[in-house]
């Protein structure tokens, strides 16, 4: 609950109801909803499904939306929201079809050949996590690596290794503009990609950190296989599946994003383009369809949280800072970090590779955390219990927080300028002493970096 206190505390709500000691009830039902996800681990679902309707019933009958009250603004609601949320569920069933095309395309059966025969050889398939991610989408990245472990380890995964893919997967796409959700909408917004970029000196520290501890459970908990099966035949159709579908995801991101930026707000065209390219390849190798009905269960569990989180009466986090985007990342492990990006964007003065950072990496730290943490624990159900994650994956949680201060101590705190186009103009404009040039001192260079124009604070 100390999170989500975090997050009510915000200087501005909109649409706020009534409030117990402070905190609107808004908050208190989701945090109730929280609590009962971790306390009901098998029951998640309907856990969720049932806070989201406590939820949105309240905002019928009491407080209303953002966009209005009554039905009127559910409606409106739902409407501004939709295209994130079909993004998620074509993302989330997609990618699930993709990993098991991956896995029975036979090609993680060779991989003993390459991988050393101990727990490094569990540290390296982390590392190709974090780096597939870096061009992937996370969810993807998790769950191929998910479907590596499988194999590799003979389906007996430790849930401190799978907290630890999802960490490897989330780190990765951290400093990339396609790799997370969340930095291809800092991209969309007009952030540069280089701003972003940064964020990889965190992420590596942090997938060391906790990469190695974790390598340590899986070895001792199930070996890596030594020696690849004989006889492997690799099925290469498939493969080129996989690789089809990843790239008509990947440039439909980079085509929208750079030439349509503005249509991606109306139509799911990520979610889209990896249904259709399934659908394509579907006379070449039949999809495993028997894992939808289990994926699909997880993902109207994690657009239950989403949409709830949506719905929380928050305006305007507390003032950018590097202390701020830290605890985004706590609070990003149970609320969505999605409307967290939209609103830290809105209000402006972060330093972005920072803030990429902190509500991509901080997801790991609970399972429902993050999209590829969902979609991972939707591979091995065990891993869905906050106490287990928490316990075992305790080294998510200490990467976290030293890889945020090794960016600190080596990169400095910088708020990025202004990246919207007509903002320093209109702020110049409206007047002129409301701008201020600020220097902020880089600790590993040893030099001053000029801050553009930036709009004071009222």
């Amino acid at each position: 609950m100390g999170v989500i206190a975090l997050t009510a505390s915000a200087p501005a709500c909109a649409a706020a109801g009534p409030a117990v000691l402070g905190v609107s009830v808004d908050f208190i039902l989701f945090g109730v909803t929280l609590l009962g996800v971790a306390l009901f681990h098998r029951h998640t679902l309907y856990v969720a499904l049932a806070g989201l309707a406590a939820i949105t019933l309240y905002k019928l009958g009491f407080p209303g939306f953002k966009e209005g009250a009554g039905l009127a603004g559910l409606g409106a609601h739902m409407h501004s929201e939709w295209v994130i949320l079909t993004n998620l569920l074509c993302l989330l069933l997609g990618f699930a079809l993709l990993s098991r095309h991956f896995e029975k395309t036979h090609l993680p059966a060779v991989l003993p050949r390459f991988l050393p025969h101990d727990w490094k050889g569990c540290f390296v398939l982390l590392v190709i996590v974090f780096v597939l991610s870096s061009f992937l989408d996370n969810i993807a990245a998790a769950l191929i690596g998910g479907a590596m472990a499988h194999t590799l380890f003979r389906g007996k995964v430790h849930i401190g290794y799978l907290a630890a893919i999802v960490a490897a997967s989330n780190a990765g796409g951290s400093g990339s503009v396609v790799g997370d959700t969340t930095t291809t909408m800092m991209w969309i917004d007009g952030v540069d990609p280089l701003d972003v970029l940064e964020a990889y000196v965190a992420a590596s520290v942090a997938v060391v950190i906790c990469g190695i501890p974790a390598a340590l459970q899986q070895q001792r908990y199930s070996p890596i296989l030594k020696h690849e099966h004989q006889h492997i035949h690799v099925d290469w159709p498939r493969l080129g599946i996989v690789f089809f579908i990843l790239i008509a995801a990947i440039v439909t991101n980079v085509a929208m994003n750079v030439k349509f930026p503005e249509s991606s707000d109306h139509f799911p065209f990520i979610g889209a383009s990896v249904v259709i390219a399934l659908l394509l390849t579907v006379p070449l190798r039949r999809p495993d369809w028997e894992v939808l009905p289990e994926s699909f269960k997880g993902s109207i569990f994690l657009l239950s949280l989403v949409t709830a989180a949506t719905m929380m009466p928050v305006e305007k986090l507390p003032a950018a800072s590097w202390h701020t985007a830290m605890g985004l990342g706590f609070v990003s492990a149970v609320f969505d970090n999605i409307p967290l990006t939209a609103l830290a964007l809105r209000q402006g003065g972060y330093d972005w590779g920072y803030l990429a950072y902190a509500v991509g990496f901080g997801g790991s730290m609970i399972w429902f955390g993050s999209s590829a943490g969902v979609a991972l624990s939707n591979m091995f159900p065990e891993a869905k219990s906050v106490g287990r994650w928490l316990y075992h994956g305790w080294h998510v949680t200490l990467a976290y927080v030293i890889g945020f201060f090794v960016l600190l101590l080596v990169m400095g705190w910088h708020p990025n300028a202004p990246h919207k186009s007509g903002t320093r103009a209109a702020a110049a404009g409206a007047d002129p002493t409301a701008v201020s040039r600020s220097a902020a001192f880089h600790p590993a260079e040893g030099r001053h970096t000029r801050l553009a124009m930036i709009p004071a604070r009222a």
